[in-house]
């Protein structure tokens, strides 16, 4: 059994505090304090890189339940949050999977894990109020509040180097700014060549066929990762096949000439509906970010609309396989009602046949 100290504390930039328990590393740290309501799959949503530099409160009281997996069904090679936020933590997990506790593995990655009784309370204040900075803090030694979304952070969380995964004749570039594993191995299980590379490659420039273009998940505002933006204006300019997912959403807007803007308090959750545009037409779906796209780019239309607030799910280029999805396809957690995205893009791109 997991040893737990009660000198802990969760602060928020507007001046509340609220007492906790903490089952992970003792440490302290600063970020952006979000909340999910999935019931299922925390390791892969905290293995998530889209979630760097937050602190995540999960609304479902019972985590840890089933303990840590095995670390090739990861979403990333280590935990991405800044610190977790549960209200019963369960420090006997059963599962067939299961190679650790929750609490031994925050503690192996020195990630703080805190247990704060009242996380409904905690949701209703960020939905109503909007994400705001926060501090876990662990003992009495006091940290400054630090803003995640002033960084570049899928320069932190990318790839430094290129990686190749399954094989095939034709051959899709995932551009990494903080990219779910998942992505790759749906690309992959169509005997398509899947290459990884960094965040800042200017793909137009590598020296083999590149057939089609992902850009991937990732955290933060869209708008710091200028590289990438200015690297995705010259694929659409060759006309290169293109998919975005969650933050390649926005940077495909953002290249070529639409708008992004912050959310209230974001989406984080398995069950968001996205509902095509213009039709009754509606998908259950894993969502994961804290901007939107504002402005639909010329020559392009909106694909999907959130069938809660009506912010954009997806837009799409009027004549060629170019568009992105503000959802997971890959879900990993989630519902696979969306999985066809992958399939659709393909057969466009021509990359798939029927």
């Amino acid at each position: 059994m997991n040893t737990m100290k009660n000198n802990a504390k969760l602060l928020l930039k507007d001046g509340s505090s609220y007492e906790a328990k903490s089952f992970g590393a003792d440490t302290s740290i600063s970020g952006e304090v979000v909340f999910a309501t999935g019931m299922v799959g925390y390791p892969e949503a905290l293995t998530d890189p889209s979630f760097r530099g937050q602190i995540l409160i999960m609304t479902y009281p019972l985590v840890g339940n089933y303990g840590v997996p095995r670390e090739d069904l990861w979403e990333s090679k280590e935990i991405q949050v800044a610190g977790l936020i549960v209200s019963t933590y369960i420090d006997t997990p059963s599962h067939s999977t299961s190679t650790m506790t929750l609490a031994e593995w925050f503690k192996k990655q020195n990630v703080p894990l805190f247990e704060v009784k009242d996380t409904r309370a905690l949701a209703i204040k960020l939905r109503d109020s909007g994400s705001m900075l926060g501090k876990m803090i662990v003992g009495k030694k006091d940290i400054p509040y630090i803003d995640p979304n002033a960084r570049n952070l899928s320069a932190e969380v990318s790839t430094k180097e290129m990686v190749t995964f399954g094989s095939g004749d034709k051959t899709v570039v995932v551009i990494d700014c903080g990219t779910k594993m998942n992505i790759a191995r749906r690309i992959a299980s169509h005997e398509i060549k899947v290459v990884v590379v960094p965040w800042d490659t200017d793909v137009t420039k590598l020296d083999f066929k590149v057939d089609g273009v992902l850009i991937s998940n990732g955290p933060g505002d869209p708008k710091k990762v200028t590289a990438t933006i200015a690297n995705v204006k010259k694929i659409i300019e060759k006309k290169i096949p293109t998919l975005g997912i969650c933050l390649g959403n926005q940077i495909l807007a953002l290249a070529a000439g639409g708008t992004t803007y912050k959310l209230k308090f974001g989406h984080r959750s398995q069950n968001q509906p996205a509902v095509v545009s213009g039709t009754n037409e509606a998908y259950l779906t894993t969502q994961n970010h804290g901007f939107a796209v504002g402005k639909v780019p010329t020559g392009y239309k909106e694909w999907f609309v959130n069938g809660n607030d009506g912010t954009n799910e997806g837009i799409m280029h009027k004549t060629l396989p170019i568009m992105s999805v503000q959802f997971h396809p890959e879900s990993s957690p989630g519902p696979l009602d969306t999985d066809w995205i992958f399939d659709y893009w393909l057969e466009k791109a021509q990359l798939i046949t029927k």
